[in-house]
């Protein structure tokens, strides 16, 4: 192997039992779950551990629920998911946050309520992460931020054998041979200015597919959330108590429910919506300084009351974040079907949880939390029992460098164009999902034939734009496969032909899978 480029400084060269790639909610959770099995754990984090991703930027919920309370909670669950969900997972979900959440009272302070009993169901995610970090640095696990990986690696034998990638700060590559390596590198927001969501750009989906990894679930990605025109403060609880208004003053019937983020969409593409917020109880205004301590900001630099003052509203598209594809899991450790090879939070699909809808806010948060754990520890295992030494390691998936600059400015512009309209992605029918791909796949294949990496920036702008492009293709791929109502709307029915799960992958030629459902979910008793 040689360096990325001829005048960095030498790599930095790290082994490890567990490579942990991403470092927000499930990649913390991973990494402190390895270590607990006596592995040496190394994390790399495209930004700053810690600071980075959706969590670092919200005031995440929990699915918090007594155990009295699971069997109803669990059946509500599997009701909506519309035939996808498996209550044996929701169940391991349960459990797993109800158990993992007082491990952070050394690190966290958590309110109390009147009866002086802690709340753990809902965090804010600043401090949130900074516990995080700390519990990870106190297990000894190796942090490298500002370091995103590029590519994973594999031994002369053929195995999985870790991931390289570059420091940003110290202008070097780095390189790091693992037995066992979890993805958890958050969903794909496709650049939507969606909160904490910029970093979040798919990459841990396209290493996972040229490591031959499958994908499921990525036709769920046509979720958005609400946010004033012009910010990306997508804080959106408050909005249920908010009354909404044309440009003429008039008052729209858009009611709060499943329906909301549709009807609101249809109203936006007729024209300008505003919102009032004068509708929140006095006790939740009181505190969401402190569960939501950057709601008001936007107002605040604006000069407006939103409990008082109308102001224009808007949706960012969320993808895979609060969506649910992602990464096939294989077993209960969420490793993928590559051997050594895990993922987790939002980098898995979250099908077993979720089914066919958002499991936005407080399901995806445990499910960071509890995927991340499996993943580690599964991980962790997976190493011991390997017991094998990685003497060397060869480039996967070495891109074809020319002198050539490519502009990839166009290619983001053009996902954005595809995913972000409510026309598009919202509202989707087979002849629009067909138009979307075929500029994509153009955009792809340009991409593929002017590989330009001057420099690192550059480098990895290209691994971006590659990741941007593969996601969404995978996306539209899915929904174009899936000729019913859980994802179109030329399809006015749901039929129990896609009663299954459509698997996906592929890089220059996306393929889709449907693998029928071996059985229904039951609620444990």
């Amino acid at each position: 192997m040689i360096s990325l480029f001829h005048n960095a400084p030498a790599p930095l060269q790290l082994d490890a039992d567990v490579l942990v790639i991403g470092g927000g909610l499930a990649g913390t959770w991973a990494a402190v779950a390895a270590a607990r099995e006596g592995a040496r754990v190394v994390l790399a984090e495209k930004g700053y551990c810690g600071t980075s991703g959706v969590t670092a930027s919200a005031g995440p919920g929990h699915w918090w629920v007594p155990p009295e309370q699971r069997a109803a909670a669990i059946a509500r669950r599997v009701d909506s998911a519309a035939g996808l969900g498996d209550a044996s997972w929701m169940a391991r979900i349960l459990d797993t946050t109800w158990q993992s959440l007082p491990q952070l009272d050394r690190l966290y302070h958590f309110p109390r309520d009147d009866q002086g009993r802690k709340q753990y169901r809902a965090l804010r995610g600043p401090e949130y992460m900074r516990a995080m970090r700390q519990l990870a640095l106190e297990h000894g696990v190796t942090l490298l931020d500002q370091s995103p990986a590029l590519e994973l690696l594999r031994s002369d034998s053929g195995e999985l054998a870790g991931a390289r990638g570059w420091q940003r700060q110290a202008s070097r590559e780095w390189r790091v041979k693992a037995r066992a390596t979890v993805l958890a590198t958050g969903g794909c927001g496709f650049m939507s200015r969606l909160l904490g969501s910029q970093t979040n750009t798919g990459d841990g989906y396209l290493l996972g597919v040229e490591a031959g990894a499958e994908l499921s679930g990525m036709e769920f990605s046509a979720y958005y959330c609400i946010a004033p025109a012009g910010s990306t403060m997508t804080r959106s609880m408050v909005y249920t108590f908010g009354r909404y208004f044309d440009a003429a003053g008039r008052e729209l019937e858009i009611a709060q429910g499943p329906d909301f983020n549709n009807t609101l969409a249809r109203h936006l593409l007729q024209g300008p919506v505003f919102c009032r917020l004068d509708r929140i109880p006095a006790d939740i205004r009181a505190r969401l300084p402190y569960v939501q301590p950057n709601l008001m900001l936007p107002f605040d630099r604006l000069g407006i009351d939103p409990y008082r003052d109308r102001f224009q509203v808007t949706l960012h598209g969320e993808g895979t974040i609060r969506g649910v594809g992602g990464l096939r899991v294989i077993d209960q450790q969420c490793q993928t079907s590559v051997p050594g090879l895990f993922s987790a939070g939002d980098a898995a699909s979250r099908e077993p949880v979720t089914g066919a809808i958002s499991g936005g806010g407080a399901v995806n948060s445990s499910w960071a939390l509890s995927s991340g754990q499996w993943a580690g520890a599964g991980a962790a295992q997976y190493a011991k029992a390997k017991r094998t030494v990685i003497r060397t390691v060869a480039r996967y998936a070495e891109p074809e460098f020319s002198t050539a600059t490519a502009d990839y400015r166009e290619s983001i512009r053009a996902v954005q164009n595809e995913l972000h309209p409510y026309d598009k992605n919202l509202f989707r029918n087979g002849a629009q999902l067909t138009r979307s791909l075929d500029v994509l796949d153009n955009h792809w294949d340009r991409l593929r034939s002017r590989h330009g990496a001057s420099d690192p920036t550059s480098l990895l702008r290209w691994r971006e734009t590659e990741a941007l492009l593969a996601s969404a293709r995978w996306c539209y791929a899915s929904a174009l496969a899936r000729k019913e109502s859980r994802q179109r709307e030329d399809a006015p029915t749901q039929s129990s032909h896609f009663d299954a799960h459509l698997r996906s992958g592929g890089l220059d030629t996306p393929w889709v899978r449907r693998d029928p459902l071996q059985q229904h979910a039951q609620v444990p008793a």
